[in-house]
């Protein structure tokens, strides 16, 4: 949590998980007076809902007074003084359930393992399949499972599994023991591909003037013309027309 960003107009989904309440809190109230702030804040408040309880309270109520102004709780004032107060408090992952596609990119491969362990000790398929799919969005998750003796077998799976980077977490089954294996993915990079490229035997770009774009240009709009009839001659009249089930479209089982 080292890093401070220099406006709070720059939080977004990704930079919010590295602040904590009190940063937040001291950028908001260092902004909130700035002509035009008042149209981001919906915005940003529900940029910090990824990452903080935020609720609003009254502050001349000493019942929110006593509640939201000590346990934890950072607070601003919105732009609006009617919408009274905000405070926030940072959202703990206590249990398998608290995952989602937005925090489980910001925790680590050991602290997934030890959720996965308070799930009642009932390892891999325990876990409901929509928080598995959470999981798997950002870590390689494997299992196996061995009897007890030979779990730790030199030169077994998971003696090669920690080598390779996963950390492993050992569920003990009567006789036999589970080894969940997690690693963190690697972020994707998109490639873009041009299709207007042409390339030689050894994978190299074609590099082509524009006088021989030109001929290209000149050469199609001669067949277009009718310059060349092959395809039509060489075209059977009696070939036969595929049902549409041919043609790739899904059929009922």
């Amino acid at each position: 949590m080292d890093l401070v960003l220099e406006s709070i107009l720059d939080l977004n989904s990704n930079n919010v998980w590295n602040l904590n309440e009190e940063q937040i809190a001291k950028l908001w109230e260092k902004e909130r007076a700035e002509e035009g702030f008042s149209s981001s804040e919906e915005k940003l408040l529900n940029t910090i809902r990824l990452c903080f309880e935020v609720v609003h309270y009254n502050p001349g109520d000493e019942r929110d007074v006593k509640k939201y102004e000590s346990g934890g709780w950072a607070r601003f004032s919105r732009c609006d003084e009617r919408k009274g107060m905000v405070a926030l408090r940072r959202k703990y992952i206590k249990r398998i359930t608290d995952l989602s596609y937005e925090n489980v990119r910001h925790i680590t491969a050991a602290m997934l393992l030890e959720l996965i362990d308070r799930n009642f000790g009932g390892g891999w398929d325990a876990i409901p399949l929509s928080i598995k799919d959470i999981i798997e969005s950002a870590f390689d998750v494997s299992t196996t499972q061995l009897p007890t003796s030979r779990i730790h077998a030199p030169g077994g799976t998971l003696e090669r599994k920690v080598e390779q980077g996963y950390e492993v977490l050992e569920v003990t089954k009567g006789t036999w023991t589970e080894a969940i294996f997690a690693k963190k993915k690697e972020p994707v990079m998109k490639l873009r591909c041009n299709s207007d490229n042409q390339y030689d035997e050894d994978g190299n770009i074609i590099q082509r003037d524009q006088d021989e774009d030109f001929d290209d240009e000149s050469s199609m709009d001669q067949d277009e013309d009718g310059g060349d009839d092959t395809f039509y001659s060489s075209y059977a009249a009696e070939a036969e027309v595929k049902e549409e089930t041919e043609e790739g479209f899904p059929i009922e089982e």
